[in-house]
């Protein structure tokens, strides 16, 4: 029996800007790393008919994004309604979830009101509204792009650590796509699939000595469970019972199944921080071994898989 990858993962437990904070590297400068845009250029504001003020577009997909409200003096009565809006194409806006400022009063003017975007869009800005009196304020978009001249080795280090984790736990952690191979059918009435957190079952092939193929089908011919992070197995209906026939001589049969995590964010703490810890091994050489490889063990010796395939 063998395994073989069909479609990777497109994601890693770990990202770019989780590693640096991880190992706290940053070979860029402070200057160099941060960027400030006029959303909204700080002068006198008008009344405004709803929210019509609308600032100038930041691009800021991949990066981190801090927005400043920067209030002067209102006039009497005046008050500035503020929130941040987000988009994929710098066409169509939607107010972003909690981007909403404190109204802006005379009893709190003068004042810097700060918000950091965590949302996911390619685009932001802010949209504003002034009433009873015109307000001096603007609005600034600090973007934070820290590349370094490191950056391809940190993500070479995050893919080879994610692979230090799978082996060890004998897992694969984020969503991918595998065909296993089996020289014969199971005296049992189940098979075992490997790497824990099976998704779906995409099909159940096999081969006669002509090399002819034949698809079983899923609910007649076997069952799914997916026994959540635990292994995945293809179970024979009642009664039912493995194809006959002499098989192809080689890898005749074939089973391509979807296992792992669906995003980052499902994976469990200990195995995300096992990934930075083996990231760390490797980027400082190994010097720390001994003291890292007790932890990532630690750390994943509930999620390693026994079972023999």
């Amino acid at each position: 029996m063998k395994t073989v990858l069909y479609t990777a993962p497109t994601a890693y437990p770990v990202t770019l800007q989780e590693l640096k904070d991880h190992l706290r590297v940053d070979s860029g400068t402070f200057d160099g790393n941060l960027t400030t845009y006029q959303c909204i250029v700080a002068a006198s504001q008008s009344i405004t008919d709803g929210y019509a003020l609308l600032g100038t577009a930041v691009e800021v997909i991949g990066k981190r994004a801090i927005v400043n409200l920067n209030s002067g003096t209102n006039g009497a009565d005046g008050t500035v309604d503020a929130k941040i809006q987000e988009s994929d194409d710098n066409s169509t806006w939607t107010d972003w979830t909690d981007g909403a400022f404190t109204q802006v009063t005379t009893a709190n003017d003068n004042a810097i009101q700060e918000k950091e975007y965590t949302g996911t869009k390619r685009y932001i800005r802010v949209a504003a509204k002034v009433l009873v009196a015109p307000c001096v304020f603007g609005v600034d978009v600090i973007v934070e792009l820290a590349t370094t001249a490191e950056d391809d080795d940190l993500n070479d280090l995050i893919k080879d650590a994610t692979a230090v984790v799978e082996n060890i736990t004998r897992r694969a952690l984020l969503t991918q796509t595998w065909d296993y191979y089996l020289n014969d059918w199971p005296e049992d009435d189940f098979i075992k699939l490997p790497f824990g957190n099976l998704a779906s079952v995409t099909s159940v092939s096999w081969k006669d000595t002509d090399g002819t193929e034949t698809t079983l089908t899923e609910n007649t011919d076997y069952l799914v469970e997916t026994n959540s992070d635990g292994i995945g197995r293809i179970v024979l209906p009642y009664s039912e019972s493995w194809p006959s026939g002499t098989l192809y001589p080689s890898n005749p049969i074939k089973i391509r199944f979807v296992c792992g995590w669906t995003a980052a964010v499902n994976l469990p703490k200990n195995i995300k921080r096992a990934v930075k810890f083996a990231a760390e091994d490797a980027y400082y050489r190994f010097d720390r071994h001994e003291a890292l490889s007790i932890a990532i063990d630690s750390l994943l010796a509930s999620y390693r898989l026994w079972d023999e395939f």
